[in-house]
């Protein structure tokens, strides 16, 4: 979706504030940012969403709000949307914070002493290859001009414009297919994220051609964009 959250390449947000680069500066800047991101970790655990979805939740939210919200408040205004979405608590609760519906049975629940294993774990995204590489190392590529309502990661700045392969990534969930929630979050027996696996890319664009002649010269962009999200330039494609 062409959310508040795409702002590659646009002017009029000032300057960066960016954190040291050693990783010395705080993790947190407020100790209810620490609770964040613990309510986000163990409600995204319970397995009710896929991280996609939840990046998606975010994205959707109205512009005004996203803009003007901390980063950490971003995040729980979103687990707020996807706890709503799953019956997981009515718009009653969250406004009093108090419980007043049974709790949901079923739900897995990460340990404390869990935590540290799973977050070094992650959740890799890498999936056996169902077909062939369409694109190699070198081939020059053009990626889509489409602006889908879902959650892509084709930002919006590189779209309709040429660049050329630099990295193959083997084949990974597409994020887009699996940011989708149930048809019918009531009815979610046998229902599982679609985590059908295509091919990842690095593609390495020249600045002028993204930017014109105001890009600082020399300038190259890479990004990370799957298969879907690429055609072949000039008829040069793998079979």
């Amino acid at each position: 979706m062409n959310g508040p959250h795409d702002l590659g390449g646009l002017h009029g947000f000032g300057a960066i504030a960016t954190e040291p680069a050693d990783g010395s500066g705080p993790k947190f800047h407020a100790p209810w940012e620490r609770r964040a991101l613990g309510l986000t970790l163990a409600m995204g655990a319970t397995g009710r969403w896929t991280l996609d979805r939840s990046r998606a939740t975010r994205e959707g939210l109205p512009p005004a709000v996203y803009l003007s919200a901390p980063y950490y408040g971003i995040w729980i205004l979103a687990l707020q949307r996807l706890l709503l979405q799953e019956r997981l608590v009515t718009a009653g609760e969250l406004a009093t914070g108090q419980p007043t519906t049974p709790a949901v049975a079923g739900l897995r629940v990460l340990p404390a002493d869990a935590v540290d294993a799973v977050l070094a774990r992650g959740s890799p995204t890498e999936r056996p290859a169902r077909t062939a590489a369409r694109f190699a190392e070198g081939d020059r590529v053009r990626a889509a001009n489409r602006h889908p309502a879902g959650h892509v990661r084709l930002p919006r700045y590189v779209r309709g414009h040429v660049g050329r392969v630099t990295r193959v990534h083997g084949a990974h969930i597409w994020p887009e297919a699996h940011a989708l929630p149930p048809p019918d979050p009531d009815r979610r027996d046998g229902w599982v994220a679609d985590d059908t696996a295509v091919w990842l890319y690095t593609v390495t664009f020249d600045g002028e051609t993204l930017w014109g002649p105001d890009a600082e010269p020399g300038t190259t962009i890479s990004a990370d964009l799957f298969e879907p999200d690429l055609q072949a330039v000039d008829g040069v494609e793998n079979d």
